[in-house]
């Protein structure tokens, strides 16, 4: 058989939802690396091993990108915290504990990524600032709901701002944790626990 004739190996054409995730990773890192505005569409797309016109095709624009980087991670950070949380869902105790474990892992994991998106999120377009604030929004959601559960006399008003105070709190001290780089996410959650569990525990219905 000639050169010719030998059949010639066709490359795997990769799935789309799977180049999304590729090209949303590595934006992830050139962002959390370079910050927003330095950080380059020329360069993302090197690294993927897409050209330029791709990215603009999959996300329509820079900002676009961002905003999809947010929404991936959002998702995550709510299907961590509630399977954590409700993996304890028989103790209130234990289950705040182990959501405030998992986000504080998920900071971790995701933490020169989202020290960028707090920083930067306000300057770099009104879209994703709604998205950033969107991550907010669901984590105090998730926290009211489950503490519901536990306290169902205590009015919804007071517990809504239960969560936006927890939050707050989780929020600032991931950003702590981050700068100082020798805090656990367990040592975190421990931080909140002894600050706020105190007075969460009041509100639930006492023991028979």
């Amino acid at each position: 058989m000639t050169t010719s004739e030998q059949a010639t190996p066709r490359k795997r054409r990769m799935p789309r939802a799977e180049r999304e995730r590729q090209m949303m990773e590595v934006a992830e890192e050139v962002f959390a690396e370079r910050g927003y505005v330095a950080a380059s569409m020329d360069e993302i797309a090197e690294r993927v091993g897409v050209s330029k016109p791709m990215l603009y095709e999959y996300f329509g624009s820079k900002e676009g990108l961002l905003v999809a980087c947010i929404r991936q991670a959002r998702a995550e950070l709510l299907r961590v915290t509630a399977e954590a949380t409700a993996a304890a869902a028989n103790d209130p105790e234990t289950a705040f504990r182990a959501g405030l474990v998992a986000y504080f892992r998920f900071a971790v994991d995701h933490g020169v990524a989202w020290s960028l998106l707090s920083s930067e999120a306000a300057v770099v377009g009104p879209q994703t600032a709604d998205e950033v604030e969107a991550v907010r929004q669901q984590q105090t959601n998730l926290i009211s709901v489950t503490m519901s559960a536990y306290a169902p006399e205590v009015a919804q008003g007071a517990l809504d701002a239960f969560a936006e105070i927890i939050v707050g709190g989780c929020e600032r001290l991931a950003l702590w944790c981050g700068r100082r780089g020798d805090v656990t996410p367990e040592q975190a959650a421990e931080h909140i626990m002894r600050l706020m569990w105190s007075g969460l525990k009041d509100s639930l219905p006492a023991e028979k």
